[in-house]
């Protein structure tokens, strides 16, 4: 099935009261592993991603009887993931870098990129997409992981196009350097 026509089958099971449950359920099957890994790009932890994900099916479980479909579900439900991961940002404020995750070899800067293997490849980009600011941060995973055009991100984060595309511009500058510096 389309994924367009999953977001129908779900408001459309959601909204009516004898299939609300089978709804959410098809909802969560859905949306669970993406969004998962969307918020622990950001967090890092497995428990703070867990507790950030269950916030995010409340809201959506509260709010889905009034989702207006003038934008997809999908982007509605990114825009309150993305909410819902910088309010718990504010909130505990230990947003913080553990390279000691990441094997010695790979923070070594004698060995050439190419001479990794994809392991060790993921993990320096994982390693410098975590270095990011934030904004930079949020914006190039959805563009770069999600593969959401401009638009789509900007009803997620709000702001403007031009922006965002700064954003994603400077993170992939910054990503590039972070991989030279660590080749």
């Amino acid at each position: 099935m389309v994924k367009s026509e999953i977001e129908k089958q779900i408001i459309l099971l959601f909204k009516n009261p004898k299939t609300k449950t089978e709804g959410f359920n098809l909802f969560v099957d859905t949306f669970k592993k993406v969004l998962y890994f969307q918020i622990r790009r950001i967090l890092i932890y497995h428990d703070d991603t867990n507790d950030v994900l269950q916030e995010v099916f409340i809201k959506c479980w509260k709010g889905l009887n009034n989702f207006n479909q003038q934008s997809k579900l999908s982007t509605w439900v990114y825009r309150i993931t993305y909410n819902e991961t910088i309010q718990w940002i504010r909130k505990n404020k230990k947003m913080k870098i553990v390279d000691h995750d990441i094997p010695i070899e790979i923070r070594s800067n004698n060995e050439h990129i190419f001479d990794k293997n994809g392991d060790e490849i993921s993990k320096l980009l994982e390693t410098a997409v975590l270095n990011l600011p934030n904004k930079q941060k949020m914006v190039f995973q959805l563009k770069y992981f999600q593969n959401l055009k401009y638009d789509e991100i900007q009803s997620i984060t709000g702001g403007s196009i031009g922006n965002l595309k700064s954003s994603y511009h400077h993170a992939v500058k910054k990503i590039k350097q972070f991989l030279n510096d660590n080749n």
